[in-house]
């Protein structure tokens, strides 16, 4: 069956310089084995697969998958996939807030004329990180332990830890080992007024060999909480990533008076095709 398949990147500053993510539409009647063999030949970091809403309040469903497994939540491919469901045709039942269902629940997505953004979902695991842990992401890190200025448990749905380091250039110089088990998020702060708050390095484990994501909503929106939290960071302000592996993303981090984090950014069409799976 011919089915509707889009590639956008997401959360790049400039078009083709963000992430790229694969998107099936017409998902219907895929199995998972279908959907993760496709996703393994796109061998993008995240590739979903639409499908109608299943939970009241939702506009539609996705499934996100790496090339490896399937995961509950993901930030790029939430903005991604909202923005290829509104490509297809659809309109949600607010006219401002997309209601994505996925594994994790329902994540609310603004839209207005320039971008996408995404509430940040509640974290599953949030606190300080053990120190025989510390101890191991610093051995696969390649660096000396005392670097890690801060670190905390960043779980949103794929697994982060966070790390603080005292600078950009340490974060940039990061060489990691080739194999571990970890999912690992790496921060470090610019001097104040230079443009983006902080530089991101996101490392995520499939089959235990260590893949650096370009630009990652995930880590990114579950950051945000920490950083404004303990007053290292006031909304609203960007993020810098991917700069270590010649991307150039751009991450918006705005916050409501209630307290709701948003995470945002572009995203640009790079194909359309049809596909038979």
């Amino acid at each position: 069956m011919k089915r509707r398949y889009l590639e956008i990147d997401v959360f790049g500053a400039e078009p083709s310089l963000g992430n790229a993510l694969g998107v099936v539409l017409d998902s219907e009647d895929l199995t998972a084995d279908a959907m993760q063999e496709f996703a393994a030949w796109t061998n993008f970091s995240e590739t979903t697969f639409l499908f109608p809403s299943t939970a009241e309040g939702a506009d539609y469903k996705v499934r996100i998958f790496t090339p490896t497994r399937e995961l509950p939540f993901a930030g790029h491919p939430t903005l991604g996939s909202c923005f290829a469901w509104l490509q297809g045709g659809n309109k949600p039942s607010d006219p401002n807030i997309v209601v994505q269902e996925c594994a994790a629940g329902l994540i609310e997505i603004r839209k207005d004329e320039k971008s996408l953004s995404f509430k940040s979902p509640a974290l599953i695991k949030y606190g300080p990180i053990e120190t025989a842990l510390i101890s191991e992401i610093a051995e696969v890190l390649n660096i000396d332990q005392a670097k890690i200025i801060d670190s905390h448990w960043l779980d949103n749905g794929p697994g982060w830890v966070g790390v603080l380091l005292s600078s950009v250039d340490e974060v940039l110089a990061i060489s990691p080992k080739s194999k571990s088990s970890l999912s690992i998020g790496i921060f470090g702060f610019y001097e104040e007024n230079s443009g983006p708050a902080y530089e991101t390095r996101a490392f995520f484990s499939e089959n235990g060999v260590l893949v650096e994501d370009p630009v990652t909503g995930s880590l990114n929106a579950a950051a945000a909480q920490w950083f404004i939290q303990n007053d290292r960071c006031t909304a609203p302000y960007s993020v810098s990533q991917g700069l270590a592996i010649n991307h150039k993303g751009e991450v918006k981090v705005t916050q409501d008076h209630d307290g709701s984090i948003w995470i945002g950014g572009n995203t640009h069409l790079t194909s359309f095709a049809e596909v038979e799976i």
